[in-house]
C-alpha cells in the first residue's frame, strides 16, 4: 500500500509540474519545397514553402560543397530571396532555414542546388571602315569583353546572312581584299565567346567601294583605261570624270559628242581666264563620237565610232584615237585613221548616211596644233560657264573641288551657242566660227601663213578680214572637196544650218 500512495503522489506531481511550466519552447519547424526561378549566367530567385509563416529567415550559399557556415548568408522576410553576382556555368549549393525567435531556429533544409547559365556573348560596338579603295576596305570595331575572336560576313548589299564571304579572326580590325570596284556591299561581325555560343550579328555596316581610278596611258584597248563603268556601250562616266558640254557646238557630220574631264587624284584646274584653265598633269580629257540608230526612237541605242584622248603628260598633251568595234564592247588603239560607213535616221525620220572619217595622228595635230604644241580646244571657260545637267558647268567644277582661283561664274565671259535664234545674226555667226574654225584660223594655228582670217570670237571684226575674205569663206563652206572644203578636217557633208548661218551672216555685210 505505501508504494501505491508513492508512485499516484510522483504521478500527480508531474502532471502538475508539466502544465505549468510556462518556458514551454514550440519547434521551428525547417522550411519546405526550396525551388529556383529565373535562373541566368550571374543571378537566380531562390523560393520555398513554410506552413509556420514564419516571414524570417537566412539563405546560405555557395560553390556546390562549401562547408556549411562558411558560405554567404543573406536574411529575408519573405519565402524568397534574390541572389545575384554569381559565376557563369557553376554549380551552387543553397540551405534554408527559419527564424522562430532569436534562440529558436529550425533545421537547415535539405541542400538545393543549381548551375548557371553560360554567359550570353555579347556583340560588338562601334563598327566602323576606313581606307575605302576600289578593291578593299578596312573595318574595325569594339569589344569591351575582350572576347579575341570573330566572324567577319560580307556579300554584295542585301544579300541573306549565311550566304556571304566568311573570316574569322582574333583582332579588332581586318582588311577586306579583292573586293569588286564601284559595289555596294553589306557586312556583319558576330562574336564568337565559345564554339556553341556566339552573339547576335551586329548591325548591318553598308559601303560601296570606289570606282577603278582611270588610267592617264594609251593602252590598247579603251576599256583598260576606266573611263566607262559598266556596260561600254552605255558610255556610263566613271565617277571620278565630269561630264560637260560646250555653249556652242562643233559640227562633226552630225555625230553627237559625249565629253569627259578626268583630272587625277587631289588635283585641281587652275583659273586662267577665259580661256583654258591650267590643267594639272595626268588629266584625261575624252570626247566619244556616235549616231543615234534612229533619233525618233531612243530605244533602238546608238552606234559609237570613236573615242578621242587628250593626256597631260609631264606638262605636254599628247592626243590618241580609238576606234569601237562592230560589237560595241571595246574600242581599239588607232593611229592612222578610217573610214566607217554609218547610216542612221534622223528627227525628220530620214535616212540619212555618211562615211565618217576617224582621223589619223596627224590630222588630230592638225586642229590641236598651236605653234607646234598641242593643245585643248574645247574645254575653255567662255564655253562651259552655261547651266548643263541642271547646274552652271563652271560652279559645278568650283563644287567639286576640280577648279580653284575663280569665286564667281558671273565674272566669266560666255560663248554665245549659234543655235539660239534669240541672239543677233552676227553674234551666231561670229560664235559658229569661233568653235568650228577658229582653232585653225588664229596666230600660231594651222592656217596662219595661209590666210589672213582671225576667227576668234573676241577678235574685233575689223581685225578678222572676214568682210576681206568673204567671197572665199562662202565658196569653202559649201564645198566638201579634200584640202579645199571647209572646216578642214572632221566633215564629209555640209552642215546645212551652219552653212545657211553663214550665208546670212557673209550677205548682210554688203
Amino acid at each position: 500500500m505505501l508504494k501505491k500512495a508513492y508512485f499516484l503522489f510522483f504521478c500527480v506531481l508531474t502532471l502538475w509540474t508539466c502544465s505549468n511550466d510556462d518556458d514551454m519552447i514550440e519547434t521551428c519547424n525547417t522550411v519546405s519545397n526550396v525551388n529556383m526561378s529565373d535562373l541566368t549566367d550571374n543571378s537566380v530567385m531562390i523560393l520555398w514553402d513554410d506552413a509556420s509563416t514564419i516571414g524570417s529567415y537566412i539563405v546560405e550559399y555557395g560553390t556546390s560543397g562549401f562547408e556549411q557556415g562558411t558560405g554567404v548568408q543573406i536574411s529575408s522576410n519573405e519565402t524568397s530571396v534574390a541572389i545575384s553576382e554569381l559565376n557563369a556555368m557553376t554549380t551552387y549549393d543553397v540551405y534554408v532555414q527559419a527564424i522562430c525567435s532569436v534562440n529558436n531556429v529550425s533545421m537547415l533544409s535539405e541542400v538545393f542546388s543549381f548551375t548557371t547559365l553560360e554567359a550570353p556573348c555579347n556583340p560588338i560596338q562601334n563598327l566602323t571602315i576606313s581606307d575605302l579603295t576600289d578593291t578593299s576596305v578596312a573595318i574595325a570595331w569594339e569589344d569591351s569583353f575582350s572576347v579575341g575572336s570573330y566572324e567577319i560576313e560580307y556579300g554584295i548589299s542585301g544579300f541573306t546572312l549565311g550566304s556571304g564571304v566568311v573570316t574569322t579572326v582574333s583582332t579588332l580590325n581586318y582588311t577586306l581584299t579583292g573586293l569588286l570596284p564601284n559595289t555596294a556591299y553589306d557586312l556583319y561581325v558576330t562574336t564568337i565567346c565559345d564554339v556553341n555560343n556566339t552573339s547576335n550579328p551586329s548591325d548591318a555596316l553598308s559601303f560601296t567601294t570606289m570606282a577603278t581610278p582611270i588610267v592617264p596611258e594609251f593602252r590598247p584597248l579603251l576599256s583598260e583605261l576606266n573611263i566607262y563603268q559598266g556596260n561600254m556601250a552605255d558610255l556610263e562616266p566613271s565617277p571620278y570624270a565630269f561630264e560637260y558640254s560646250l555653249s556652242t557646238k562643233l559640227f562633226t557630220d552630225y555625230a553627237i559628242k559625249q565629253r569627259l574631264i578626268a583630272l587625277p587624284s587631289g588635283e585641281q584646274m587652275d583659273f586662267n581666264g577665259d580661256g583654258l584653265p591650267i590643267f594639272p598633269n595626268n588629266t584625261v580629257i575624252v570626247k566619244t563620237f556616235y549616231y543615234n540608230n534612229d533619233e525618233t526612237d531612243l530605244s533602238q541605242g546608238k552606234n559609237i565610232i570613236e573615242t578621242r584622248l587628250l593626256i597631260k603628260l609631264d606638262g605636254s598633251w599628247e592626243y590618241k584615237t580609238y576606234i569601237w568595234n562592230d560589237a560595241q564592247t571595246d574600242a581599239v588603239l588607232d593611229t592612222e585613221g578610217a573610214i566607217v560607213p554609218v547610216t542612221w535616221v534622223n528627227a525628220d525620220g530620214m535616212t540619212q548616211n555618211v562615211d565618217y572619217e576617224v582621223p589619223s595622228e596627224t590630222d588630230c595635230f592638225t586642229c590641236h596644233n598651236n605653234s607646234n604644241v598641242a593643245t585643248p580646244i574645247g574645254p575653255k571657260l567662255r564655253t562651259l560657264n552655261f547651266e548643263y545637267n541642271g547646274s552652271n558647268q563652271l560652279q559645278a567644277l568650283i563644287d567639286n573641288n576640280m577648279l580653284q582661283g575663280l569665286a564667281d561664274p558671273m565674272t566669266v565671259s560666255v560663248l554665245p551657242n549659234w543655235e539660239d535664234t534669240s541672239l543677233d545674226l552676227e553674234r551666231r555667226a561670229r560664235a559658229y566660227m569661233d568653235i568650228n574654225c577658229a582653232h585653225c584660223h588664229t596666230d600660231g594655228g594651222h592656217c596662219q601663213e595661209q590666210s589672213n582670217l582671225r576667227l576668234a570670237y573676241e577678235t574685233p571684226f575689223e581685225e578678222s578680214f572676214i568682210s576681206q575674205s568673204s567671197s572665199s569663206i562662202l565658196t569653202r563652206i559649201q564645198n566638201t572637196i579634200p584640202e579645199y572644203g571647209m572646216p578642214l578636217i572632221g566633215t564629209t557633208i555640209l552642215h546645212d544650218e551652219g552653212v545657211d548661218l553663214l550665208i546670212d551672216y557673209i550677205n548682210s555685210l554688203e
